[in-house]
């Protein structure tokens, strides 16, 4: 029996060994298989990272709307047609023009500034929209805050015309002729408030003269007034007033813009007539809704651009009169934010009342 002790507990002593051992596997086989998994674990954390994002909606994925604050066939909706189209190509979208006039341009404007901006949804504006914080008291929407400018597309001076009768054959003589007798020369505009209205008060500002401003319902028939001579002078673009130029109904004095047009180079600019810093020059371009993304931003307007580069609507615009002119939108922003407030200042200056 004592010869067995020794022997049982020889066993004992074998067995505790064994068992630390089977449990030291079983702990490091546990660290492996934690360890393993921790890996795969970081390995989908590191290969969802390294997935590219979804990417958005490609624009523009239906029909883009493209209103016009302003009747068809005006400068503004030509304007309009020639880009959309092309870039209706560029697309491969219906690019719909819906022309929403009234308002001063208000109507339009109001529907793309609630719209979303999504790129959707396009709005032709000009020289109007930088008036109408000075000459309209309440506008539903801020014309900075509300809008995204996107590209300028074009500009081009108003011409000062008179009645073929009239003796003034310049700007000076015309300006004589009112300070001779004052209160009697009267002009046409296309409303108060209006482009035209304002490029005649500036004219009042700059020489000093009394003359009377009288409003119509468009250009065509203050245009008409003219030739019948039941006023004396208007303001249009080279593309409403040059046929009737050409035809001798109405006779150009000169243009509105600080230099000359290549569209009618032997007009002088009324500041070279000798009122000095006189500048009127309407300009046109596309914005969309406020906030819009700025690499959206920049698609359209490279898109823009490049359309404008074409002869086709080089060739168009030539035909209207109107020099191409653009650059990235950040440079339409500080141009609109620049007109903004010259004409607050004329609109001042001129004492006209916001209606």
């Amino acid at each position: 029996m004592n010869d067995q002790i020794p022997i049982l507990q020889n066993q004992g002593a074998c067995a505790a060994p064994a068992g630390r051992q089977r449990q030291n596997l079983s702990m490091a086989m546990f660290h492996t298989a934690l360890l393993a998994s921790l890996v795969f674990l970081a390995s989908l954390a590191t290969s969802a990272f390294a997935q590219p994002a979804k990417p958005a909606d490609p624009f523009p994925n239906r029909p883009v709307r493209f209103i016009v604050p302003f009747a068809p066939g005006a400068a503004n909706d030509l304007i309009a047609r020639a880009v959309g189209a092309k870039l209706a190509e560029v697309w491969n979208q219906n690019v719909l023009v819906d022309n929403r006039p009234g308002g001063g341009t208000v109507v339009g404007s109001e529907l793309v500034a609630r719209a979303p901006a999504d790129g959707h949804t396009l709005l032709q504006i000009g020289l109007a929209h930088a008036l109408n914080p000075s000459v309209i008291a309440k506008l539903p929407y801020d014309s900075l805050r509300d809008f995204t400018a996107i590209a300028q597309t074009g500009e081009s001076p108003f011409v000062l015309v008179v009645n073929p009768a009239l003796a003034a054959k310049s700007v000076k003589e015309l300006v004589a002729m009112a300070r001779a007798k004052p209160g009697t020369l009267a002009y046409g505009s296309t409303g108060s408030g209006g482009t035209s209205h304002l490029m005649g008060e500036l004219l009042r500002s700059k020489a000093g003269i009394d003359v009377i401003h009288v409003p119509y319902k468009g250009l065509a028939p203050a245009l008409t007034d003219v030739m019948g001579g039941q006023i004396q002078f208007s303001f249009g673009s080279w593309s409403t007033v040059g046929p009737f130029v050409k035809a001798g109904k109405l006779r150009a004095l000169a243009v509105t813009s600080a230099r000359r047009s290549p569209v009618t180079p032997d007009l002088p600019t009324i500041s070279e007539e000798g009122f000095k810093g006189y500048d009127a020059t309407p300009w046109w371009g596309i914005a969309g809704p406020g906030n819009m993304p700025r690499p959206l931003v920049s698609r359209i307007n490279a898109d823009i651009r490049a359309a404008l580069a074409t002869p086709e609507l080089k060739e168009r615009f030539a035909a209207q009169g109107i020099e191409i002119a653009t650059g990235t939108a950040e440079q339409f922003t500080a141009m609109i934010k620049a007109e903004i407030v010259r004409w607050a200042e004329i609109v001042k200056t001129a004492g006209i009342k916001a209606d």
